[in-house]
């Protein structure tokens, strides 16, 4: 399956069934919490190789690996992940204002919430990732948008910032305010993210068909990146 084909119903399902289930640690991500943590890494000043981004996901300890059932799933899962992280990449590249983050939604007394504390998290934990690289954006004047993120999404919070949070109308709120800031976040990063691409390009050799794929999948680029669409 080509990492530029969006991930289907039921390859979501499939996904959202094994990062829920006993083969990852009980810290693991959620796919909201995947989707925000995506985003980060993908909007940030720095790119990240998925082979440094991938052990968060598990929420495992140190090294250990998901319980995968054989060589066969790992490289399924994986590729599912990754194939989900090009979905938010191409959102970006195509059409950054429709972006829509992943939130969960429920009813409570007759009205829609929405339930960004998963997704924000996800998006907090991307972000420490490079926590220096971000800091200069903490006296931009975007600083602001990232205060609904750090209240939905940071480990630790002060007590009066958790009366921010203390209902669900209030982190409704936060989470429609997430979302109208996700474009700004992506326009603040996009020339820094650019002009370290254009220096990747300058400096690196040539993708060899036989290398191991810059993707980090750990496939050869002829039968990864470098493969041509599958045909149906």
């Amino acid at each position: 399956m080509h990492l530029d084909q969006p991930l289907s119903d039921k390859e979501f399902d499939e996904l959202d069934n094994f990062l829920m289930s006993d083969a990852v640690g009980d810290e693991g991500m959620t796919m909201d919490a995947l989707h925000g943590y995506l985003t980060a890494i993908t909007i940030g000043p720095e790119f990240i190789p998925l082979s440094e981004w991938l052990p968060n996901v598990w929420g495992l300890e140190g090294d250990e690996q998901p319980k995968f059932s054989s060589d066969k799933q790992s490289e399924r899962i994986i590729n599912l992940i990754a194939r989900f992280m090009n979905e938010v990449i191409m959102t970006f590249e195509v059409a950054p204002k429709e972006f829509e983050p992943l939130f969960c939604v429920y009813e409570l007394n007759g009205k829609e919430i929405i339930d960004g504390e998963a997704w924000a998290w996800g998006f907090w934990e991307g972000m420490q990732l490079r926590a220096d690289a971000w800091e200069p954006i903490e006296s931009s004047s975007v600083a602001p948008l990232l205060r609904p993120i750090f209240l939905l999404g940071a480990d630790t919070i002060s007590e009066e910032d958790a009366k921010l949070i203390d209902e669900p109308a209030k982190c409704h709120k936060l989470a429609i305010e997430i979302e109208a800031a996700i474009p700004h976040l992506f326009q603040y990063w996009l020339p820094i993210r650019k002009s370290g691409v254009d220096t990747i390009k300058r400096d690196q050799p040539k993708q060899g068909r036989n290398d191991i794929c810059n993707c980090g999948s750990g496939k050869k680029y002829k039968n990864c990146c470098g493969a041509g669409p599958t045909m149906h």
